[in-house]
C-alpha cells in the first residue's frame, strides 16, 4: 500500500522545510506548489494535520517578527558602526589579515514613512484616516443622510472640474 503525499510532510526534514518556506517569506500558495500540491490540498492538510499547521506557523511568526522589529527600528531610528579594514601584510611572518583602520557611528534618522504605518496599524483608534460616522437612525455609512450629501457634493464638485 502506498503513502499519501502528506506522509513525507509530516517527517521531521518535511516539517522543517515547510517551516523554512515559511519564514522566508513563502505564500500558501507558493509553498503548495513547492510541496507539488494546490493551495486547497494544503488548507486541508492545515486543517487535518495539526503538524504542518504548527510548522507554517511558527516559520511566519519568526519572520513577522523580525519584519515587525525592522519596521520600528526605522520608525524610532538607530545608530551604527560602519567600520573600514585594509588588507595588511605582517612584516616579520608575511601573513596578511584585515587591519581595522576606520571606524564612524552613523546614524539613520525616524523614518516618518514608517511611523505613519506603525501608527495607523497598531493603534488605528487614533491613526486612521478615515472615522466612519453614521447619524443617528441610519444602520450603515450608505444609509447615512449626512455621507450621501458629503458624497453628493463631492461628485458635484468632481463634475463641475
Amino acid at each position: 500500500m502506498a503513502k499519501g503525499k502528506y506522509q513525507e510532510w509530516l517527517e521531521p526534514d518535511g516539517l522543517t522545510r515547510l517551516e523554512g518556506w515559511a519564514r522566508d517569506g513563502l505564500t500558501d500558495e507558493q509553498i503548495a506548489h513547492n510541496c507539488g500540491i494546490t493551495t486547497t490540498t494544503l488548507y486541508d492538510w492545515k486543517n487535518k494535520y495539526p503538524a504542518i499547521s504548527e510548522a507554517l506557523k511558527r516559520g511566519k511568526d519568526v519572520i513577522d517578527i523580525e519584519v515587525e522589529n525592522a519596521l520600528l527600528k526605522r520608525a524610532l531610528g538607530y545608530r551604527y558602526d560602519e567600520v573600514t579594514r585594509e588588507k595588511t601584510t605582517d612584516k616579520e611572518t608575511g601573513f596578511s589579515c584585515l587591519t581595522v583602520t576606520k571606524k564612524v557611528t552613523k546614524e539613520v534618522l525616524p523614518d516618518t514613512t514608517a511611523q505613519i504605518f506603525w501608527l495607523k496599524n497598531r493603534r488605528p483608534d487614533k491613526w486612521r484616516d478615515r472615522i466612519d460616522t453614521v447619524s443617528a437612525g441610519a444602520q450603515s455609512a450608505e444609509d447615512d443622510p449626512i455621507t450621501k450629501s458629503l458624497k453628493e457634493a463631492a461628485d458635484a464638485v468632481k463634475k463641475a472640474d
